[in-house]
């Protein structure tokens, strides 16, 4: 089982099960150029970028018996710009701007580009111009979890601020690039209002809750069957219960993700990987931890998470974009994965939004029970402030 592999070639290379999303990948490549799409941590987001990868270096053997070997005729190599936040500190500015300058310094040294242009924004312009000019072809651009730096930022208005100001720089370079650039793709958790490759790249497209792409990330029940029938059996043979009862169990706990107004829901794959890796069932995927931009922003916004033992409402225009001082999380729970599609109603443009599963059911009881021992020590500590302050002033220090 490829549990945490996010290489497309290692995963080829190496005999690891790979659920084949290719088809999109045909899909996406032939019919647009820039997009955007925005899922929860470790639902593929990073391996859907590697094969993208891949296939623009036109490592045509990795593809060999996937859907995407009997469409693509061409195979043709491009230059390619791959930008991973998921590397070292993301939490200032300046850890962002090193970690970007040794991205580049890369990339510069390959095209032969000796002198450093300035900023990073104007490294990035002539990094494209030159590939673009020295090999004869548009150049592919794929920057995975775009937003890393800005969701771990959140409750740091300042540093956000800053953050947002440099990125609104550094992504408008694309905008005045379109005849340089044969496909742009960006990945992240949410849409972050007033980044310019999204309020001023207006041919950007957003296909996070477009239905056709609903099923490029996760797991689908048809896959689940289709692919992992051994895995079931083997499962349901280890824990002494029939096959029935462990899909019944798996789809209990892990399915339920909707990405869209209508269509399949979807298994969550780092955790329905992990039970086949593991054979036992866990809450593997709410235990690789609550994101802090999360649980940062539930403390500071003074949120009660028990509201959320019912389905709420949210209007469809605020669903996928996040805004400064927003005074509601419900968007970022979506967003995060906490809270998914359940249904969708026309005639009010809004959807109704719910726990995906009892894997983020139980973990939800987990939060209240341990922000209600958190109330009870607050109230312990406010007793004791009359009666001893030395106490408090320890704790709190």
């Amino acid at each position: 089982m490829p549990v945490g592999i996010q290489d497309f070639e290692d995963l080829r290379t190496n005999g690891y099960l790979y659920v084949d999303k290719t088809a999109y990948l045909y899909r996406l490549v032939t019919k647009g150029k820039p997009y955007f799409l925005g899922r929860p941590r470790r639902f593929g987001k990073s391996l859907f970028l590697s094969t993208l990868k891949a296939y623009f270096l036109g490592k045509r053997e990795l593809f060999n018996g996937l859907s995407i070997a009997a469409l693509e005729k061409e195979w043709i190599t491009y230059p390619v710009i791959y930008i991973d936040f998921n590397m070292g500190s993301n939490d200032c500015l300046p850890s962002v701007e090193i970690a970007l300058s040794a991205i580049l310094d890369d990339y510069e040294s390959k095209w032969g580009i000796m002198e450093k242009y300035g900023t990073l924004s104007v490294r990035l312009y002539k990094l494209i111009k030159t590939a673009y000019e020295q090999s004869g072809k548009k150049v592919v651009v794929l920057v995975d979890e775009y937003d890393r730096s800005l969701v771990s930022t959140m409750d740091k208005p300042h540093v956000n601020d800053e953050l947002r100001s440099f990125f609104k720089g550094f992504y408008g370079v694309l905008k005045g690039m379109d005849y340089a650039l044969r496909f742009v793709f960006l990945t992240g958790v949410t849409k972050f209002a007033k980044i310019s490759i999204f309020s001023d790249l207006n041919q950007l497209i957003d296909i996070s809750l477009d239905e056709q792409y609903a099923g490029i990330c996760g797991i689908s029940e048809s896959e689940l069957l289709q692919l992992f029938k051994p895995e079931i059996g083997a499962l349901a043979q280890k824990r002494k219960i029939t096959f029935d009862i462990a899909f019944s169990e798996i789809k209990k706990r892990y399915d339920g993700y909707r990405f869209a107004k209508e269509g399949e829901d979807m298994y969550n794959p780092f955790s329905v990987l992990s039970v086949f890796d593991r054979m036992d069932f866990a809450e593997y995927w709410f235990k690789t931890g609550t994101p802090t931009f999360l649980v940062n922003a539930l403390r500071n916004g003074g949120y009660d998470i028990r509201k959320l033992n019912k389905d709420v409402m949210i209007a469809a225009r605020s669903i996928d974009e996040y805004r400064a001082g927003e005074t509601s999380l419900i968007p970022l729970l979506y967003q995060s994965g906490y809270l998914t599609i359940k249904s969708f109603d026309a005639s009010l443009d809004a959807f109704t939004l719910g726990f995906p599963n009892e894997e983020v059911k139980l973990g939800n009881k987990q939060i209240e029970q341990a922000a209600e021992n958190l109330l009870k020590l607050k109230e312990k500590i406010d007793a004791d402030k009359m009666r001893e302050p030395s106490f408090l002033m320890v704790l709190t220090g």
